[in-house]
């Protein structure tokens, strides 16, 4: 039971386009917040500069956009706590880490890199990681003699050395960690920037974050943050730690291969789906099985039908598989579910980019011929780009592909030759009666129908792979239909003659 106004947030860093763990985050964040009629909030996490790529946030607002999840507050809707970019709010965060110091519950460092890597190394040989603590005690002489040699110092988080910090995690529970074998932490920077351990905290205490949803590998970092809320006395929000999408080889799920080794042929980050021809409906519904179970023995389900039983203690704390196999199977239910004119909008674009004018009346007309066999959007120029082709520079196909492995290419000739013939005595010229004619013709001919439609199929789409041959020849009318098939027999005709 939800005992305060919800207000959930995703606040990805601008470094790409968003990994799939980072979608479902904010898809998990977005259903909790909606089931409960709250709001949702994107807040960009800009931060660590360096790490900041140009683009990514448009990335970030396509994302969204695809997925067609609306955002309450953020950058681009504004909203009563903005900014919602973090490198507008410094003056806060400085504000903030200043009042730490103050009390008592920071302190100043002036290492240098060199010393750091210094301090590490002498720690690494005792067993030991992290920082050592020993600006913790500088006398105001030291920081004074410091600061006299232009050091710039950074800030760091005062932890606790004794006893344990207790923590509390929608679906992990209670969570001990042992005070002393936690550092402390630099939470603001010598440019005067904070990381992430302060600025996330400051932000979520003032934008009024009822829940957080990150995933599992903040874990060890909770009794830090945990600490900065106890430190400036501030309620805490309730945290939710969501499993690790794993690999098939048991690791990490992460887009580094596809950033920096080239695509991937399996998708793991959000353009990557858009890319290969995938629905956000589908999509949607594949992550949001990851950890979670709608119940029911139900694998397909709309993400209305997700928010009404959506809730973080459902998710399953151990690490989830990626079961990419299911994604086609899901895709290509939700193509043939699809209303025939939104499908034809949605592939339009699809055989543009493929090189196609493409007519909308046309592909509404086609639409219903491929989707049964379409996984995803980007398969559908293969099947039936020759629709859109010009039809006047239509090439007949090579002969070998037209003769049946149980046919000449004389008795190939001769089919086609009656097929014309029978095309032309057609009155109707419908899918069914165009079948139970050919298949007339052929027991007529005393051969089988796989015989007889093989040249036909292939004379007619110039392809093996091809939509249903009957629809096609109603698509392209009697006249083109022969007029290939004459293309067809003269191309036979050259091996016949030789």
């Amino acid at each position: 039971m939800v005992d305060k106004p919800v207000r959930t947030r995703f606040a990805p860093s601008p470094t790409g386009s968003i990994h799939i763990g980072g979608m479902r985050q904010a898809l998990f964040s977005w259903l909790y917040a909606r089931r409960h009629g709250g709001q949702f909030i994107l807040r960009i996490e800009d931060t660590d500069q360096e790490r900041f790529i140009e683009g990514s946030l448009n990335l970030i607002y396509e994302a969204f956009d695809w997925f067609d999840l609306d955002i309450d507050e953020g950058p681009r809707q504004g909203g009563e706590f903005g900014s919602y970019v973090q490198s507008e709010r410094l003056e806060l965060y400085q504000q903030w880490a200043n009042w730490l110091l103050e009390n008592g519950h920071a302190y100043k460092a002036f290492e240098t890199p060199q010393e750091l890597a210094q301090i590490r190394e002498e720690r690494e040989k005792m067993g030991k990681a992290g920082y050592d603590g020993r600006a913790r005690n500088l006398t105001t002489d030291e920081i004074a003699q410091f600061e006299a040699e232009g050091r710039k110092p950074v800030l760091r988080f005062k932890m606790p050395r004794e006893g344990k910090t207790r923590t509390s995690d929608m679906i992990r529970g209670i969570t001990e960690f042992d005070n002393s074998q936690l550092n402390d932490p630099v939470i603001l920077k010598s440019d005067g920037f904070p990381t992430y351990h302060l600025a996330h905290v400051i932000d979520d205490h003032f934008m009024e974050i009822s829940h957080i949803t990150r995933g599992v590998e903040w874990l060890p970092s909770l009794p830090l943050h945990w600490n900065i809320f106890e430190a400036f006395g501030w309620e805490k929000p309730i945290f939710a730690h969501l499993p690790l999408i794993m690999d098939d080889k048991g690791q990490k799920l992460s887009k580094r291969k596809t950033i920096e080794g080239g695509k991937s042929d399996v998708p793991v980050i959000v353009h990557d789906f858009i890319d290969a021809g995938y629905l956000p409906e589908a999509v949607t519904n594949f992550i949001t099985n990851i950890g979670w179970n709608f119940g029911d023995n139900q694998e397909i389900f709309s993400r209305e039908e997700a928010m009404k039983r959506f809730d973080l203690t459902d998710i399953n704390k151990a690490n989830a598989a990626y079961p990419i196999e299911k994604l086609e199977s899901i895709n290509q239910y939700y193509i043939q579910a699809m209303e025939t004119s939104k499908l034809a909008n949605l592939l339009k674009p699809v055989f543009e980019d493929a090189g196609y004018t493409v007519d909308i009346a046309l592909m509404e007309q086609v639409v219903p011929i491929i989707n049964t066999r379409l996984k995803k959007l980007k398969e559908a120029p293969n099947i039936a780009g020759f629709l859109f082709a010009d039809w006047a520079k239509f090439e007949a196909p090579p002969a070998e592909w037209m003769i049946h492995k149980k046919s000449t290419a004389a008795e190939s000739v001769t089919i086609l030759q009656r097929v014309i013939e029978l095309i032309e005595s057609l009155e109707d010229f419908s899918p069914t009666a165009q079948y139970d004619a050919f298949k007339a013709l052929a027991g007529e001919m005393g051969i089988s129908n796989s015989v007889l439609f093989t040249p036909l199929r292939i004379s007619v789409t110039g392809k093996r792979v091809h939509p249903p041959i009957f629809e096609t020849l109603e698509i392209l009318g009697k006249d083109e239909a022969i007029r290939r098939i004459k293309l067809a027999i003269d191309q036979l005709q050259k091996i016949v003659s030789n």
